[in-house]
């Protein structure tokens, strides 16, 4: 009997226990939907956000904008396929009076700078009653000017800064430090020149004879676009500096004939092309890469790539 009220004690400990188990399962389950809802809910508000328009329609007269954004390269942003692809509905939109470039850009692949020149050339051919308008905003240099002078007209602000026409390649050497470091080299090829870009070999005269002569015609070549596409505008020529790898101001550009006037977007859009709406074309990352790439997942792309890089850029 002397036992009775210790175990009724310990069943009802253990009945309260359980109780306040219960409503703490219950308050977890509670806060994790509430967590969930509200991740949820930041997640659709992301993902829906750039599709709110309140802007002009594309259904009325208005300037086609497509951008030109960082560096121009097959696995940038800022890719011939992704430009194109905006030109392409900009210039089809029967409503878009002009197509305006807006141009950021310190360069990059003359390949993919030279295919978004080529289709330009072939837009305007197609359309010839509608111009296309470059603008420049802070840099519009080696790549980034290579498109620009495609159009019928570049503008620039007072102080970005245009040209850097040249061409580049680098890389590194290190056969001194693996000499040093007591590192032997096992390099297998087939082909006398086959590792002349490796940075553990040592660099022949004959092969730094012959890649100069790559980066001089791929020079000759932007400089060809640049004429071709400035014509009697240019006011400077190849002897006062023109094509050497120099960067000018707007003010200095507008002077050498590398530029048509001085102006913003909006300027452009109001003043010169007379429709100020200005609608979007530029075809934008789906909403999940957006949302990942904010997220830093993809901090570490093109990190490898960086530490040897003997690709030509135009610069």
């Amino acid at each position: 009997m002397s036992q009775e009220p210790e175990q009724q004690w310990i069943k009802q400990y253990m009945k309260e226990s359980f109780s306040e188990q219960k409503k703490s399962r219950r308050w977890g389950i509670v806060f994790k939907l509430l967590t969930f809802i509200y991740l949820f809910v930041a997640l659709f508000m992301f993902l829906n956000i750039g599709g709110l328009n309140n802007g002009p329609s594309a259904d009325k007269e208005h300037t086609a904008l497509v951008k030109v954004t960082g560096v121009i390269a097959a696995d940038q942003d800022a890719n011939a396929n992704v430009i194109v692809t905006g030109l392409r509905a900009a210039f089809e939109n029967e409503h878009s009076k002009a197509v305006m470039l807006h141009i950021n850009s310190p360069g990059g692949s003359p390949v993919q700078a030279g295919y978004v020149y080529d289709e330009i050339k072939r837009l305007r051919g197609i359309y010839p009653n509608k111009k296309l308008y470059a603008v420049i905003s802070e840099l519009g240099a080696s790549g980034g000017y290579y498109i620009a002078a495609a159009a019928d007209e570049i503008y620039a602000d007072k102080a970005s800064l245009v040209g850097s026409i040249g061409v580049t390649a680098s890389s590194f050497g290190f056969t001194d430090t693996m000499e040093k470091l007591g590192v032997e080299r096992r390099h297998f090829t087939a082909g006398e020149h086959k590792a002349f870009l490796d940075p553990f070999s040592p660099l022949k005269e004959e092969e730094k004879v012959f890649w100069q002569e790559v980066l001089n015609k791929t020079h000759q070549q932007f400089i060809k676009v640049v004429e071709d596409g400035r014509g009697d505008r240019l006011k400077a020529t190849e002897a006062d500096g023109l094509y050497s790898g120099l960067i000018w101001n707007g003010e200095q550009a507008l002077e050498l004939g590398l530029i048509d006037g001085l102006g913003s977007p909006g300027q452009v859009a109001r003043d010169v092309i007379n429709a100020e709406d200005i609608i979007n074309y530029t075809v934008q990352p789906s909403p999940i890469d957006a949302f990942t790439k904010k997220l830093g997942l993809a901090l570490g792309q093109g990190i490898s790539s960086q530490v040897v890089n003997s690709n030509i850029v135009i610069q």
